[in-house]
C-alpha cells in the first residue's frame, strides 16, 4: 500500500502576465487554481500510472475543502484533519522571469500532529510513505524525525522529499528513499555552490549516514540516483519552463511508481526525468500522454 503525507498544503496559482510591473495594476493573460501540495503531488502522479494511494495531512478553511474535493475528484483516498485558519495559497507568477510567493499556512495545534502520528502507525507494514514538504507554523523540525523512527519501527519505506536539515539526523533510521535538490543538498552540507564532482561525494555521503538511495533532482541539467551498488546520472530535455514547482514532485513519484510496476532502476530514472520535465513545461503537473517518446531522449549513464 502507498500513503503520502502533506502537513502544509496548499493551492496553487499559476498565472501568466507579459511583464511583472511595480507600483500598477498587473492583469493577467491566464491563470489556473490546482490542489497542491508536495505529497497531494505525488498521490496525482502515482494516480496518473494507475497505482492508487491514501493522502494524509491538513486542510483548513473553505482552500482546505477545495484541496480535499480536487483530490477526491481524482479518485485519490484522503485522509485529512482539519484545523482552524484558512490553508495557503502559493502564487506563481510566469512574466519574463519566474516569481514564486510561497505563503506560510495556518497554525497547527500539537493535538492535530498527535493525530497525524497516530494514523502514521495504523500504516501496515511494508507499504510506502512519502513525506514531502515543508511544515506548517506550529509544527516543530521534529516531527521529521518521529515519523522516521516510526517507520523504522514499523517496517514501513519512508521516502523523504524535505528541505529542513532535521534530514541529517533522519538519517540513523535508514529511510528507504531521500530526494534532495541541489540546493538542499548543499545547505545540508554548509556549501555554497556543488560541482558535478561534489555531488557525487555528498551523494555519497548520504548512502554512508544511512540512507538507503538517494535521488539529487538537479532541475534542467536531470538528476543522479544513487543506491549502495550504482550511481545514475540523467540528463533532461530542452523545452520553455513554464513553472518549476512540481517538477521534483513528478520525478520522485514517478521514479518510484515506475519501480513498483517492475520496471528497473534506470527505466524508471529515465521516465522520471522525463516527467519532471513535462510538469517544468506546464502550468501544473505535466500532460504523460507522450512521456514514452519523452522518455527515449533521456541519457542514463552509469558512473
Amino acid at each position: 500500500m502507498i500513503y503520502t503525507c502533506t502537513l502544509n498544503p496548499a493551492i496553487d496559482l499559476f498565472v501568466d502576465v507579459d511583464e511583472l510591473k511595480p507600483f500598477t495594476v498587473n492583469r493577467t493573460k491566464d491563470e489556473d487554481y490546482q490542489a497542491n501540495g508536495k505529497g497531494i503531488n505525488v498521490s496525482i502522479v502515482l494516480k496518473r500510472f494507475g497505482l492508487d494511494s491514501t493522502a494524509i495531512g491538513i486542510i483548513a478553511g473553505f482552500t482546505g475543502k477545495f484541496i480535499q474535493d480536487e483530490i477526491e475528484k481524482k479518485g485519490i483516498k484522503t485522509k485529512l484533519f482539519e484545523v482552524n485558519g484558512i490553508t495557503r495559497i502559493n502564487i506563481f507568477v510566469n512574466a519574463d522571469k519566474e516569481f514564486k510567493i510561497i505563503n506560510r499556512g495556518p497554525n497547527v495545534p500539537l493535538n492535530t500532529i498527535e493525530k497525524i502520528i497516530e494514523e502514521i502507525k495504523k500504516i501496515p507494514i511494508g507499504s510506502y510513505l512519502f513525506v514531502s514538504g515543508s511544515l506548517p507554523p506550529g509544527v516543530k523540525d521534529e516531527t521529521f524525525l518521529r515519523i522516521s523512527k516510526i517507520c523504522k519501527e514499523k517496517g514501513i519505506k519512508l521516502i523523504l522529499d524535505i528541505s529542513s536539515p532535521i534530514l541529517i539526523d533522519c538519517l540513523t533510521y535508514h529511510p528507504y528513499l531521500i530526494k534532495p535538490n541541489e540546493e538542499e543538498l548543499a545547505n545540508l552540507f554548509d556549501i555554497k555552490q556543488l560541482t558535478e564532482e561534489a555531488i557525487i561525494y555528498y551523494g555519497k555521503e548520504l548512502l554512508n549516514r544511512g540512507a538507503q538511495k538517494v535521488i539529487v533532482s538537479r532541475g534542467e541539467k536531470g538528476s543522479i540516483y544513487f543506491s549502495k551498488n550504482k550511481i545514475l546520472k540523467a540528463s533532461s530535455i530542452k523545452g520553455k519552463v513554464v513553472n518549476s514547482a512540481c517538477a521534483g514532485d513528478t520525478l520522485l513519484a514517478t521514479f518510484v511508481g515506475m519501480q513498483l510496476k517492475g520496471f528497473k532502476e534506470e527505466t524508471a530514472l529515465a521516465y522520471a526525468s522525463a516527467a519532471g520535465a513535462l510538469t517544468a513545461f506546464s502550468k501544473g503537473i505535466g500532460n504523460f500522454e507522450d512521456i514514452h517518446e519523452f522518455a527515449k531522449m533521456i541519457k542514463i549513464e552509469k558512473m
